[in-house]
């Protein structure tokens, strides 16, 4: 006990050292962004010991090359494909099977050069907007599948629905198919060994991503896992926002309501893209090499589809941010239309940038957010960027219907986006997602609709709204603006 008092007293005698020793190692080392920098700086300078306490779990990144090393060069085996079809294209000689595709090329190879983002033209798209819809697909899927599944999630629960999809993979697991389930760390913090035994016992495996040094509790809420994958056989598999808990079905009714969401189940090459991307995450976690995996990948099952699809991943293992520069790119070429389902708005420099020209320069930007916040600093942030945006002639509408956690952007005619990335600092530099760029008109339409459909159920933030808005509300947005590098 003595040693004890003894350590804290010289904690305190020596916390402004220690204080300017993390200062000196956030400048110096860590080569932030100058905003988040400053930010942590304050935090350090006004909050000593607190902040230093705040920035272990929710700031530090000086192991973050380290932990990612052997990840990032795991990825770099996926590179060959993309380098040829590089090559093909700037000579001229790539065959695109649509007569929009040329106009995009500049996009499509962006993702090459900085995401190794395989470019396939025969892929199918069936989109779901609700939980329901979604989870009967998944589990008919499941139920058909003769191989293997993979299933990888940012949350999976311990409920009805949690329980009702493991079940069905125990099933599988006893027909003898190789069913792995990966799920991140504080997502799936309330999965219990008693929950997940069944599943094991069948022959499932089961990896925690970043899991938890104390059970149930998980502070440390950078670098997770945010992905929604299944692929199931080869020849389907599922991406978007829903995660697994009964939330997603609308069955919380008191806290969110209606739980409107974005999801598709892709057949065709892209599968390939995203079972080695659902390996990589594997091996990060198991140390297992991808060794057998690999006799999964790249298949060429013919499908009737002809959508293009580039599967785009981005995380702290990522040398650029893919899926922000994809987004960025596809507002800067609009000609038309912009139009963003997000349920946490927090632009980057870049991002908020590229919406006012946008705005500025008459194309139709439309952005949907919740009106049902499930994190309120979030949320509050999210209000703070709207008001230079509105004078732009960014349009923006919350959601009245329950709550909104829809990843899409849309670009004109043409060009569309469905993935895990919401439109904020966390998703672009400091989560885990996986996004699919979608080339094709009809897929395009389908969107639109929905968006539009979507729009009947919102309410327009009006600039005069929004600038006679009360002075407590404009304080929140003060304090979480100055916060949004962290949150």
């Amino acid at each position: 006990m003595g040693k004890i008092v003894d350590i804290l007293i010289w904690l305190s005698e020596n916390l402004i050292w220690i204080n300017i020793l993390l200062a000196i190692l956030l400048v110096f080392f860590e080569r932030r962004n100058p905003t988040t920098t400053w930010l942590w700086l304050m935090v350090l300078l006004f909050l000593p010991g607190l902040g230093f306490l705040l920035y272990l779990f929710l700031g530090q990144d000086l192991s973050k090359h380290k932990q990612f090393k052997s990840k990032e060069e795991e990825d770099n085996n996926f590179d060959i494909l993309a380098e040829v079809q590089i090559k093909v294209i700037e000579e001229d000689d790539f065959t695109f099977k649509d007569p929009n595709y040329p106009y995009y090329d500049d996009l499509i190879t962006m993702h090459l050069v900085s995401n190794k983002a395989y470019f396939s033209q025969d892929n199918s798209i069936e989109i779901y907007y609700s939980g329901e819809d979604k989870f009967i697909a998944l589990l008919e899927s499941i139920n058909n599948a003769t191989s293997y599944i993979y299933m990888e999630y940012y949350i999976f629960r311990n409920d009805d629905l949690g329980k009702k999809v493991l079940d069905a993979l125990i099933q599988k697991a006893n027909e003898g198919l190789e069913v792995k389930l990966l799920v991140d760390g504080m997502g799936g913090r309330t999965l219990t060994k008693k929950f997940l035994k069944p599943f094991i016992d069948a022959g499932g495996q089961v990896a925690i991503f970043m899991p938890p040094l104390i059970p149930v509790i998980n502070i440390r809420i950078n670098y997770r896992n945010h992905r929604k994958i299944t692929i199931i056989d080869g020849k389907e598999a599922y991406l978007g926002g829903f995660n697994v808990g009964d939330e997603y079905l609308g069955l919380n009714k008191k806290k969110f309501g209606y739980w409107r969401d974005t999801h598709m189940k892709i057949k065709g090459s892209a599968i390939s893209s995203l079972q080695w991307r659902f390996f990589l995450d594997w091996r990060f976690v198991t140390k297992e090499g991808v060794g057998n995996n690999q006799s999964h990948i790249y298949t060429e099952e013919k499908t009737p589809g002809n959508v293009g699809v580039q599967i785009v991943t981005s995380g702290p293992d990522s040398k650029w941010p893919g899926i922000k520069d994809g987004y960025f790119k596809m507002i800067t070429q609009a000609r038309e239309k912009v139009y963003i389902q997000t349920p946490y708005f927090i632009p980057d420099d870049s991002i908020f940038e590229a919406l006012r020209i946008a705005g500025l320069a008459g194309v139709d930007v439309k952005v949907i957010i919740p009106n049902k916040p499930d994190h309120p600093f979030v949320y509050w942030a999210s209000l703070s960027y709207i008001g230079e945006l509105l004078q732009a002639g960014v349009k923006f509408y919350t959601y009245e219907n329950g709550f909104l956690h829809s990843k899409v952007l849309i670009m004109d005619e043409f060009v569309s986006s469905v993935g895990t990335a919401n439109l904020d600092i966390r998703s672009f530099e400091l989560n885990f997602e996986v996004n699919a760029f979608l080339y094709d008109d009809i897929t395009n339409l389908n969107l639109t609709e929905q968006f539009n459909k979507d729009l009947l159920d919102c309410k327009e933030i009006t600039i005069e709204e929004y600038l006679n808005r009360p002075r407590i509300v404009k304080l929140k947005e003060s304090i979480s603006r100055l916060l949004s590098p962290i949150l």
